[in-house]
């Protein structure tokens, strides 16, 4: 029964990306093939920073497709340390996921640096920040102070270099592609090079 619907839902998406022309070179990119977590499915990962005005303004077509996203797809999100004042924010979204509470933030991350225009960069007032949303100041520091954190700090810096992290937002499809706003051309089309290159990935 599983490998019937795998073969129907490939059908759907296959028969809907054959609709879109995207080319390596263009609309997304090759590169060198990177391992995944589950090889019999496929992973979608977005490298992005919550001081990025553009990831901020991509959030509501990635949470439209999230909400509908295919059923054999993982998807991971990797806060891009792209430089050393980008990795404050690494820290923090691992220290928040410890805590069990990135999910419950990210939004609202989003929204208190772009929407209200709060200069959340520096740690006190980062934490501060998060401290007014309910965040235990002495877990949360312990954490951004722990080796689990700064084991991913250095991971997600290492995906940067392997996944030729440029900017931000960037998406990674199955560890052979990567997309974004400006080789897709907006993000509306980003999201259909996504599916496309996930039916591609899916035929296999």
């Amino acid at each position: 029964m599983r490998k019937v619907i795998a073969f129907i839902f490939m059908l759907l998406v296959s028969n809907t990306a054959c609709s879109e022309n995207f080319t390596a070179g263009f609309e997304y990119k090759n590169i060198k093939p990177q391992p995944t977590s589950n090889p019999e499915r496929v992973e979608v990962i977005e490298f992005f920073w919550y001081g990025c005005p553009h990831c901020f303004h991509f959030e509501p077509d990635l949470n439209r497709w999230l909400a509908d996203k295919p059923a054999n797809v993982d998807f991971i999100q990797v806060p891009a340390p792209l430089n050393k004042s980008w990795e404050l924010h690494t820290k923090a979204f691992y220290a928040l996921e410890l805590m069990g509470m990135q999910k419950k933030l990210h939004e609202k991350l989003f929204e208190a640096i772009h929407m209200k225009k709060m200069r959340l960069f520096d740690e006190k007032s980062l934490t501060d920040f998060l401290m007014s949303q309910g965040v235990d100041r002495a877990v949360f520091e312990n954490n951004m102070k722990s080796f689990t954190v700064s084991s991913k700090l250095n991971k997600a810096r290492k995906m940067m270099k392997d996944y030729e992290v440029k900017g931000v937002p960037q998406i990674a499809i199955n560890g052979k592609y990567i997309t974004s706003g400006s080789m897709a051309g907006s993000y509306g089309n980003m999201i259909k090079v996504i599916n496309f290159l996930i039916a591609k990935e899916s035929k296999k």
